[in-house]
């Protein structure tokens, strides 16, 4: 049993990174499925594929790599709000990751989204994870 399956997300990922694979499996989730769905709208991941199956289904993520350095578009998947300590924000103190240049992934009452987005919509919610 997974107790923070989102931590087991990012940490899988970052793991695929550090080894240089191309494709990683990760158990799927309603969650997982829409943080998949952000890193890819914004640029993060090559693509993904949502594979259900009877009991849980998977997800299939194609990581993206600078052709000319080999290094990961990825820089930095952090965990922010975790289940022993929940971080949650308003719409006014949303966080900048590296002062614009990064995303906050954000779970708020309207869906998951990017903290850009979520200052737009004036939501606020809990602060998941910070990706540059």
């Amino acid at each position: 049993m997974i107790t923070d399956p989102i931590a087991d997300y990012l940490t899988r990922v970052r793991n695929a990174i550090s080894a240089n694979h191309r494709v990683v499996e990760i158990p799927s989730s309603n969650i997982k499925k829409e943080i998949t769905k952000i890193l890819f709208d914004q640029g993060y991941i090559l693509s993904y594929k949502f594979e259900e199956s009877e009991v849980q289904g998977t997800i299939k993520i194609a990581l993206k790599y600078n052709k000319d350095t080999k290094a990961s578009v990825i820089k930095k998947l952090q965990r922010v709000s975790t289940p022993g300590l929940r971080k949650y924000v308003g719409a006014d103190e949303m966080p900048r990751v590296l002062n614009g240049l990064g995303i906050a992934i954000v779970s708020t009452s309207h869906g998951v989204m990017t903290g850009k987005k979520a200052t737009q919509e004036h939501v606020g919610g809990e602060v998941l994870c910070y990706v540059y």
